[in-house]
């Protein structure tokens, strides 16, 4: 497994992450601890999660990705072989003060994330989003404070277009306090926003880029067809979180893009899931991509981006997608 470190910073991390926001509703816990397992066989050592998981669970079940981590990493014993990133922001209980990025969230996040995960600490703590309602100070702050305490070792952040990322990076400097590591963007062949103005400022920054969303949601693994409703079980159908994946990909436009790159990848004997991994890792400023998997098997493909050749006929045909689609409006907040 290839290593690539965070940016300008110490951290190394494998160049490939194994998002776990299926685990413990999509994927059930037995599923989960073999895929964790294969993952770990696989040098797979970067896992991300968040306290706002299970996708598209309910208040009743966010967490629960968490707890078959934590519950998975105490029976091996592995913890120390492990980077583990989670994220704090999206509300996790009923009442005030429930989401967020103030420091009332931000310390009763963390606490029960380390009691879910069973750890001390995490190597990674990332807000999950931006929160206009919270001064970038206040957040800074109390992320500094559990660095300082040992509860969490790096700070990243999520979903900030390059504007909020560079307020966020102006005032640790202000404020001589760490800051953010990283960002963690949605980036693949169907939606690279991030090119514009997002990743040039972490490559002049030194600021690591782990993205998620490479295969858009499985819909670049090209097994959809036009027309078709989308399979029950899938993140298109997945309770909260169908309207938003439909919202991103469900359009004809999308099929077509899809269909033909699929052709010319199909015609070289290549597998649209390592191609569109491979892709993303090969872009410059990217230091990891997220992958997801409902089983164990699915992780062959995604693995197996290391060994894809992007030739002139490939590559053209990869950055072709893109520029065929039509543009639409920037979404604020959540992408």
């Amino acid at each position: 497994m290839e290593k690539r470190r965070m940016g300008r910073h110490g951290l190394e991390v494998p160049a490939i992450c194994l998002g776990t926001m299926t685990f413990g509703l999509q994927v059930d816990e037995a599923n989960s601890r073999t895929i964790l397992d294969k993952a770990i066989d696989h040098q797979l050592t970067f896992l991300d999660t968040a306290d706002a998981y299970p996708l598209g669970g309910t208040l009743d079940t966010l967490g629960e990705t968490e707890a078959i981590i934590g519950r998975w990493m105490h029976d091996k014993g592995n913890r120390d072989d492990l980077i583990i990133a989670t994220k704090c922001f999206a509300p996790t209980r009923r009442g005030p003060n429930n989401r967020g990025l103030s420091r009332q969230h931000i310390m009763e996040s963390i606490n029960k994330s380390l009691k879910r995960l069973k750890t001390d600490y995490v190597d990674l703590y990332q807000s999950h989003g931006f929160d206009p309602n919270t001064p970038i100070e206040e957040t800074l702050r109390a992320f500094e404070d559990l660095v300082s305490s040992g509860k969490v070792r790096y700070l990243g952040c999520s979903n900030y277009p390059a504007w909020r990322l560079g307020e966020a990076l102006r005032a640790a400097d202000r404020l001589g306090v760490t800051g953010y590591v990283s960002v963690q963007p949605r980036y693949n062949l169907l939606y690279r926003e991030i090119e514009t103005e997002l990743l040039p400022l972490c490559v002049d920054q030194g600021i690591g880029v782990i993205v998620y969303n490479p295969l858009a949601g499985g819909f670049l693994s090209g097994k959809y067809r036009p027309g078709q409703e989308p399979q029950a079980g899938t993140r298109f159908t997945l309770g909260s979180a169908a309207e938003r994946y439909q919202a991103r990909y469900w359009h004809d436009s999308q099929f077509q893009a899809v269909e033909t790159l699929k052709a010319v990848v199909e015609g070289q004997g290549q597998d649209m899931v390592s191609v569109a991994i491979a892709w993303v890792l090969n872009q410059p400023g990217i230091t990891s991509a997220l992958i997801g998997a409902s089983s164990p098997q699915q992780l062959d493909a995604n693995l197996a981006s290391a060994s894809v050749v992007f030739d002139d006929e490939l590559t053209a045909a990869c950055e072709a997608v893109w520029w065929q689609l039509p543009r639409r409006p920037v979404q604020a907040g959540y992408r």
